[in-house]
């Protein structure tokens, strides 16, 4: 792992987008990383396009600032792959763009006109609606953040899902994040 690595999260307002953001930074923090996890929203309401961030490292972190050339960027509602320029800053081979979609990874890719990233994807709306009963991915995606970087164990995020809630919505978001960790699929 390179010494700190930026993550950019886009969802819409209510998807939990800045939940995932800290629980990934809470997984990284327990695991004995330097972190920062923060939103970029003003007076949205919800269903407005929200921003969130993360930075991991191995050393302190003295930026204070929005992340606009990130390692990883996580898309948690496709819709707005049409309106919002997820992809900007993504720009090194290394770069990692995880989408919440049934699409096929080199589909996206080449209708992003991506060309250095890998492009992961997951149905992680249909996993959630399979196993909670309810289209809520951020849980979804950490699984496949913790395998497309290595960056979080899956024995950590459960630890820190047992820490954040009461233990059947853990139990049950962790059985989402094991299965979007299996079903995820790169290009």
């Amino acid at each position: 792992m390179k010494s700190m690595v930026e993550f950019r999260w886009h969802g819409r307002g209510g998807q939990g987008a800045w939940t995932a953001s800290e629980l990934l930074a809470r997984t990284a923090l327990d695991e004995g990383k330097y972190i920062q996890s923060f939103p970029e929203f003003g007076p949205e309401r919800m269903g407005a396009p929200v921003t969130a961030f993360t930075r991991i490292s191995t050393e302190p972190i003295r930026l204070h600032c929005a992340i606009y050339d990130p390692d990883v960027v996580v898309v948690l509602d496709n819709t707005l792959l049409k309106s919002v320029p997820v992809t900007a800053g993504l720009n090194r081979d290394e770069s990692v763009l995880i989408i919440n979609s049934t699409e096929e990874p080199s589909v996206l890719k080449e209708n992003l006109r991506v060309t250095k990233a890998k492009v992961w994807i997951v149905p992680a709306t249909e996993i959630a609606l399979r196993i909670l009963g309810a289209p809520i991915t951020n849980t979804a995606l950490l699984g496949v953040v913790a395998k497309a970087t290595g960056i979080v164990t899956l024995e950590g995020i459960e630890k820190t899902l047992k820490g954040r809630f009461r233990p059947d919505l853990a139990e049950k978001n962790f059985a989402v994040i094991k299965e979007a960790f299996k079903e995820a699929k790169v290009e």
